[in-house]
């Protein structure tokens, strides 16, 4: 059985490109940072694991997965291994997405962002469902 499930943030947003044959299929790569349970010299570490989606995985993830973004994936390991330009072999290992979803509300990972956003933005918007809009009065 080669089954493997991930909880981690997006180290980038993820890139994607699209096959050139008739069926037009999306591969998207993407990078998931996974803590380590326990600390190292009393430092956090992570695992930096690669992803690869197909199809309407790919699509989805094209269009929603940003850098930052905490998600749950689903797949398998797959090996591989190719000669570089100094004709050298390296090996690879990724993670093909089967399934992946959102692992926070919008609302906790735009507070991640929120903290880091200037001060006049983040009074623009009520923070908490008490505070009423303008319009609402």
């Amino acid at each position: 059985m080669n089954k493997v499930i991930l909880m981690g943030r997006l180290t980038n947003d993820a890139e994607s490109r699209w096959t050139q044959d008739e069926k037009q299929m999306c591969i998207a790569r993407y990078t998931l940072a996974i803590d380590r349970r326990f600390k190292r010299d009393g430092e956090q570490t992570a695992d930096f694991i690669k992803c690869i989606a197909f199809g309407k995985a790919g699509e989805f993830a094209e269009k929603y997965l940003r850098k930052g973004m905490k998600i749950a994936v689903v797949g398998r390991i797959q090996t591989g291994s190719y000669e570089n330009k100094e004709g050298q072999r390296v090996y690879t290992t990724d993670v093909v997405v089967e399934e992946q979803e959102f692992a926070e509300s919008k609302k906790s990972s735009d507070s991640s962002t929120k903290a880091e956003a200037p001060a006049e933005s983040q009074a623009e918007v009520p923070d908490t469902e008490e505070e009423t809009l303008p319009w609402e009065m």
